[in-house]
């Protein structure tokens, strides 16, 4: 069995008292102890994860297995299907020598099981539940990330977003947005930025364009309404908590989109959601799959506000784990704050590669069982590097696991199956039918139509109005002449004009509910 004592010596350090994820047991040169258990406590959850890896490696059914049991403890996940190839949670799995090889190997008592479900989509043109933002709720700082904007481009977005805000306009979908940023650039709408600044002819048309591609990329299907309420990823069915899939629409849905909806998701879940501490098990664990494309090309800023995200939600009782391909692919400041780590086999063939390799394993404490940079390249399918926070918040000791095997079928269960389960569901009857209701569009093109029109050129100028008689009142109190100040005024509307966006706007720049 190989050098069990150093087995059962690293898995100590995953002991724990309290109720905890299974991952697997321990392997020493290439043998394994079945008692040697490598666990994540569910009250260290919320201090988030790391599940990374090349394609091929098992990386999919690790998420699909700590779905399962965090299901079958009454904790809700949400997993961000990429692929279409995790539906299978739905239906029991099937024994198989594989499996049964495997259950021996990690001390699992296999027993085929299927989770409770449900299968949302970005947008229409699926077979699952279609969900949507509007553009209003999604916010100026998200939708800048969406278009690929530069600063220049996001701020002005922000003052159109600001300007429509102050002005009672709802936008709800592209037409909406489309229609306040021609107005802006109106003769008309330069007067009503007076004091504000302005919009470029320049800056508005790269943004109309960067609209365009976005709807022919899938968009127009996504913003618009009903909206999605993030509340209602937090169900259980029977005691168990909910599993929802989020795919994407189809392939040609932008998967910039798709990963900056899921930070909208992890943003609207920070504003609505209680302080509630350190808890047993958390709210809800939020699996972000394909993170990579979240972070690239993201300005600092737009960095700066996902790791402080990260950083205050776990005080809501939320876990983040960052699922990739690679550990680089994370930003060191975001990195630094993901307790557990589960690195399946990495790829070492170009230099970029080893270059990522080396960093890897600069990221895991120092193991004497294991040479890092030779483990990660050698690990089987199934099997993966680990270490997690334990109940003390001590990282544990480096593990060489074999991981369990799901419960759930480890296949697709087929585009039918999905939507006769996504038509059976409670939330489409809420989200599968688009609603249109006057927005921005409608009602300045309601104010267009109403314009009087200009008078002939050769009709007499109307009467000057006559000049209002003052009222006599007393000389005004000190009071009364500071408050009349321009520069107390001007004080007083900057004020004022800060204090609403702070009202109205949470750390994304997403509207508050």
């Amino acid at each position: 069995m190989g050098d069990i004592t150093a087995a059962q010596e690293i898995a100590a350090g995953y002991a724990t008292e309290g109720a905890a994820l299974e991952l697997g047991t321990v392997l020493i040169d290439g043998a394994v102890d079945p008692t040697a258990r490598v666990r994540i406590p569910f009250a260290t959850l919320n201090r988030h994860g790391l599940v990374a890896g090349a394609t091929g490696t098992g990386k999919t059914k690790t998420l699909q297995g700590l779905a399962e049991q965090l299901s079958a403890a009454g904790v809700p996940v949400l997993l961000a299907d990429v692929k279409g190839d995790l539906s299978g949670l739905a239906r029991a799995g099937e024994s198989n020598p594989k499996i049964e090889s495997r259950a021996v190997d990690t001390g699992d008592d296999w027993v085929p099981t299927a989770f409770p479900v449900e299968f949302l989509s970005l947008g229409g043109g699926s077979s699952a539940v279609p969900i949507r933002a509007t553009i209003t709720q999604f916010g100026p700082i998200l939708l800048s990330k969406v278009l690929d904007l530069n600063d220049t481009q996001e701020s002005t977005l922000g003052l159109i977003f600001h300007w429509a805000d102050q002005r009672g306009l709802p936008l709800l979908d592209i037409k909406d947005l489309r229609a306040v940023i021609q107005h802006l650039t109106s003769d008309e709408g330069k007067a009503d930025l007076k004091g504000l600044g302005g919009v470029s002819p320049a800056t508005a048309g790269v943004i109309l364009r960067a609209l365009v591609n976005l709807e022919v990329r899938g968009g127009e299907a996504f913003f618009g309404e009903p909206e999605f309420e993030p509340s209602d990823l937090l169900r259980q069915v029977d005691g168990r908590g909910v599993v929802t899939l989020l795919e994407l629409a189809d392939q040609q849905a932008d998967p910039r989109l798709f990963s900056t909806f899921l930070m909208w998701l992890l943003a609207e879940l920070f504003e609505e959601l209680p302080e509630a501490g350190d808890l047993d098990k958390p709210k809800l664990v939020f699996f972000f799959d394909e993170a990579h494309l979240l972070f690239n090309d993201a300005s600092k800023a737009f960095l700066e506000r996902i790791e402080q995200t990260v950083k205050l939600i776990r005080s809501k009782g939320v876990g983040v784990f960052f699922c990739t391909q690679l550990p680089t692919d994370v930003p060191n400041a975001v990195l630094s704050q993901l307790g557990a780590r589960i690195q399946h086999a990495l790829r070492a063939f170009t230099p970029e590669d080893q270059a990522a390799l080396a960093k890897t394993v600069k990221t895991y404490p120092t193991t004497r069982n294991y040479e890092l940079d030779e483990a990660l390249t050698s690990l089987g399918t199934g099997e993966a590097i680990i270490t997690v926070l334990s109940e003390r918040g001590a990282p544990t000791p480096v593990a060489w696991a074999r991981m369990r095997a799901p419960r759930s079928l480890m296949a697709a269960i087929g585009t039918d199956a999905v939507t006769a389960a996504a038509k059976a569901s409670p939330l489409y009857a809420r989200y599968g039918e688009t609603i249109d209701r006057e927005s921005a569009y409608e009602k300045l093109t309601a104010k267009i139509a109403e314009a009087p029109a200009p008078a002939p050129a050769d009709a007499p100028a109307p009467p000057a109005p006559e000049p209002e008689r003052r009222a006599e009142r007393e000389e005004p109190g000190f009071l009364e002449k500071a408050f009349d100040s321009p520069v107390v005024k001007s004080f007083l509307r900057s004020a004022a004009s800060a204090l609403g966006r702070e009202i109205t706007r949470g750390l994304f720049g997403t509207r508050r509910r």
